[in-house]
């Protein structure tokens, strides 16, 4: 096992570390471990309330969890002789849950998909589904299932929701200025069209004083992907992969956070994988100069890892720009791909489950999401593909009608 540089207890929150992380981002948070080129080293992360949600079966924590405080990230870890303008190589090594036997936090034997109340962050289908609900997976190695949804089981292709460099302070007023401009079109929106800055709840590293007050109240929030990676969500992003990161600041500042045991593309419910705490074996290395050698001004790239599960059949929904009340629109993937979501979700209710324990499955499960068309104008279309085998029953349409599951207990929802 490489030599664990940021280490966890997890008995104690986040805050109480020895070495404590942060959940902004700023170029001036100060690195809390510095590696070498060529150094494979082990970072622990906590899940990404830091514990805020619990295994049982109750909503009422997903309604209330406090986006404030997220995303706990491990880090920042500064890589002796990065600079500005060169490229961050980060190998995955390895990436799992927590290793211990099963415990209280997430992570520990289990995690969990939550849909978020639209007064709370909502989720990609926020309209129809602006209420909390909660559902638990367990983990038996590397497969999911859950009481909350069942006669679904699938591999978990494990990856960080969460990684990315430190910005430069001209990059960060840049993110600042464009999304506060955003927010300004209408700063009353429920959900809002951007998180600004949110000096309650930031944890900083080191920092106190006057210091901690003027970063708090500039640094980022964590929960859009932005030009440094950052919260990316991609599934694909797992054991094997490597991923170039733009350097803005000296030392890079490599941070990450939110794993997932597993995640549908689009992390459609918004706390959509299912969240984990773990940890991530990394090697580092630095292309001096890369970003420009390559072209690659802002925004990683990646080559993907090779042990994603392997399904052979999959039943694939479609969608087109154009709203659940006939209004169209034009090229518009976004609609598209809310469309398909929406057609899969009918169809699985076919079959007994609710539509909250469908949205969950898509949300959590290996789904394959895709931008099927985007030039026949006016309709893009987006596909989701659901791969067949998840489930114990066959899913695919046939003459005798859909089989009927028991949805067993449901989908624990928040009260108001």
């Amino acid at each position: 096992m490489p030599e664990i540089v940021f280490p966890l207890d997890s008995t104690k929150r986040f805050t109480e570390q020895e070495i404590v992380g942060h959940n902004r981002w700023h170029p001036d948070i100060p690195a809390q471990v510095h590696v070498k080129p060529g150094d494979s080293f082990r970072v622990d992360c906590r899940e990404w309330f830091d514990g805020a949600i619990h295994n049982d079966d109750s909503a009422e924590d997903v309604r209330d969890a406090p986006l404030s405080t997220v995303h706990v990230l491990s880090g920042p870890i500064a890589v002796e002789g990065a600079e500005p303008g060169d490229l961050l190589i980060v190998d995955i090594l390895d990436v799992g849950p927590i290793p211990q036997e099963v415990g209280p936090l997430a992570g520990q034997g289990w995690g969990y998909t939550g849909i978020f109340a639209t007064e709370n962050g909502g989720g990609f289908l926020t309209e129809q589904f602006p209420d909390a609900y909660k559902v638990i997976w367990d983990f038996s190695g590397q497969t999911a299932t859950s009481r909350h949804v069942p006669h679904v089981s699938f591999t978990g292709i494990v990856h960080p929701g969460l990684m990315g460099t430190a910005p430069s302070a001209d990059l960060l007023a840049r993110w600042n200025k464009r999304e506060g401009d955003l927010i300004a079109t209408d700063p009353n929106r429920v959900p809002p069209l951007a998180l600004p800055p949110e000096p309650r709840d930031a944890v900083l590293g080191t920092l106190t004083g006057d210091e901690y007050d003027r970063v708090a109240g500039e640094g980022a929030r964590t929960a859009p992907p932005r030009e440094n990676g950052g919260n990316q969500d991609i599934k694909n992003l797992t054991k094997g992969s490597r991923v170039f990161y733009p350097v803005f600041v000296s030392g890079a500042k490599l941070s990450m956070g939110d794993l997932h045991f597993s995640q549908g593309d689009g992390e459609i419910t918004f706390c959509g994988a299912i969240e984990m705490g773990g940890y991530m074996d990394l090697h580092v290395d630095v292309i001096k100069g890369g970003m420009d050698t390559y072209g690659v001004s802002e925004n990683a790239i990646f080559m993907p890892g090779r042990v994603d599960p392997r399904y052979s059949e999959w039943l694939a929904f479609s969608g087109t720009s154009v709203t659940l009340d006939g209004v169209q629109h034009y090229l518009d993937s976004h609609l598209s791909y809310q469309r398909a979501c929406l057609h899969a979700i009918d169809y699985l209710t076919k079959f007994g489950y609710s539509p909250e324990q469908a949205y969950m499955i898509l949300g959590a499960a290996p789904i394959e999401g895709r931008l099927s068309g985007v030039v026949d104008i006016p309709n893009s279309c987006s596909t989701v593909y659901i791969p067949t085998a998840i489930f114990d029953f066959d899913v695919r349409p046939s003459a005798n009608g859909p089989h009927q599951v028991d949805p067993g207990m449901g989908v624990p929802k928040a009260s108001f």
